[in-house]
């Protein structure tokens, strides 16, 4: 996994044109319910990230692109879960992981819209707390605005925590 990150960082650095549409795409396939459980794509959006500052790529346009592809992934997982209702916890790969459809569904209950937002930083539930929202019928529009400012944020996070780690290591190595 780590060899496909730094593939992706090198690939982005080399032709930068390319960093908001990856950074959409890898937001939209670890937000997805399935994906996201095979393919965590976290690792390659940090070191995109710390490309930031790195070579000069603009952030405000792979934010928004890691935004807009995290509020996708969150969507569609909705409407899989609002369309299949309990046929999803039977299909693969989320019959392989049982657990999750159930802690999806207590974390829903008890935090409701804000947890929304909060699952959307913690691993399995950034993908599973979508699903399950559609599945228990979560109220469309208030499901909405916390996915999207909560893929806004997260977004964020990841691309500066990436950039902060790239400028720290951009500092030990000429001060080292």
């Amino acid at each position: 996994m780590e060899e496909y990150a730094r593939a992706l960082a090198d690939f982005v650095r080399d032709h930068s044109a390319w960093a908001a549409p990856i950074v959409l795409l890898l937001a939209f396939g670890e937000s997805l319910a399935f994906i996201s459980l095979l393919i965590p794509a976290w690792g390659a959006l940090v070191a995109i990230g710390a490309l930031i500052g790195a070579s000069g790529i603009s952030f405000w346009p792979v934010w928004i692109g890691g935004g807009i592809g995290a509020a996708l992934g969150d969507w569609l997982s909705y409407w899989f879960g609002f369309k299949y209702k309990r046929h999803v916890a039977r299909m693969w790969p989320l019959s392989r992981y049982p657990e999750i459809v159930p802690r999806g569904e207590a974390f829903v209950k008890k935090w409701g819209i804000p947890g929304i937002f909060i699952g959307r930083f913690f691993g399995p539930l950034r993908a599973s707390v979508p699903l399950v929202a559609g599945i228990f019928e979560m109220p469309y529009w208030s499901f909405q605005v916390a996915n999207f400012v909560s893929a806004l944020v997260w977004s964020a996070g990841l691309l500066l925590f990436g950039d902060i780690i790239g400028q720290i290591v951009e500092w030990l190595w000429r001060t080292v």
